[in-house]
């Protein structure tokens, strides 16, 4: 890792979110030994009040418990995204089902951690977090501004983006993902590859040694939704079974998704 990458990790401000106060306080001081500065809260309620307050601006990502009495995990989500707190969520849960990793990333999280994994590997997943966040608000001097095609239009500089003159609500993850797509057009574009965008290289997620592709899937899935709200005849991300996706060419024949 770069030296000024791991400065900029060391800095980050950490929100913690669970209601078992040993696990709090066990990865709260495990999170403070490696540098990160933490805010920790016992339930969803609080938390929430605490983003809506303005307190939370210096924030640099939130860990959240699925399973809490009053606001659950998935709720304060929800509750944060329809607020227009954007801040990049990892769920901590005992919950392995794919069912709830699924439905944490289609309401906007960008990771899902099971509290039996050892804490170098959420360690390491926050720093692929925090690190590809901060570098994505940092273009490269002479980098385009814009990326435009047909009727996408995306700022590179602010990741904006815009169908057919309409804004569209995209996370970070979410335009990383329809830039890379479009950018190819035409072009087949591997699951892994997506997935790369997502959490770097490597990073293994999901059960079994292709379990990323469910997550890719989860995306694709949520990425279309935000332009069929806007367009009902969206039809511009193919899918290539068994390979991943391709952004479709004018009048071309994709494969169902």
């Amino acid at each position: 890792m770069r030296l000024e990458a791991a400065v900029e990790i060391e800095k980050a401000h950490i929100i913690l979110v669970d209601d078992d106060p040993l696990f709090r306080e066990s990865l709260e001081q495990n999170l403070r030994d490696h540098g990160f500065l933490v805010t920790a809260f016992g339930d969803g309620d609080s938390v929430a009040r605490f983003i809506a307050s303005g307190r939370g601006a210096d924030a640099d990502l939130i860990l959240l418990d699925w399973k809490m009495p009053g606001m659950n995990g998935i709720e304060v989500l929800h509750h944060l995204r329809a607020r227009g707190c954007s801040l990049p969520v990892i769920f901590l849960t005992v919950l392995s089902d794919q069912i709830y990793e699924e439905a944490a990333l289609a309401g906007g999280a960008v990771d899902f951690v099971e509290k039996s994994r050892s804490f170098s590997i959420l360690n390491r997943r926050i720093e692929l977090i925090v690190d590809g966040m901060k570098t994505a608000g940092a273009p490269e001097p002479g980098a385009a501004d814009s990326f435009v095609l047909g009727d996408l239009d995306l700022d590179l500089h602010s990741n904006r983006a815009r169908w057919r003159e309409h804004e569209l609500n995209l996370t970070l993850t979410e335009f990383r993902i329809v830039h890379l797509l479009a950018s190819r057009m035409g072009a087949d574009v591997r699951y892994r590859e997506i997935y790369d965008v997502v959490h770097g290289p490597g990073f293994q997620a999901g059960v079994g040694e292709n379990g990323y592709r469910s997550n890719v899937r989860t995306f694709i899935k949520r990425i279309r939704q935000k332009f069929r709200a806007w367009d009902d005849n969206f039809e511009g991300i193919e899918n290539y079974p068994g390979f991943g996706y391709r952004w479709r060419q004018p009048g071309g024949n994709g494969a169902a998704p």
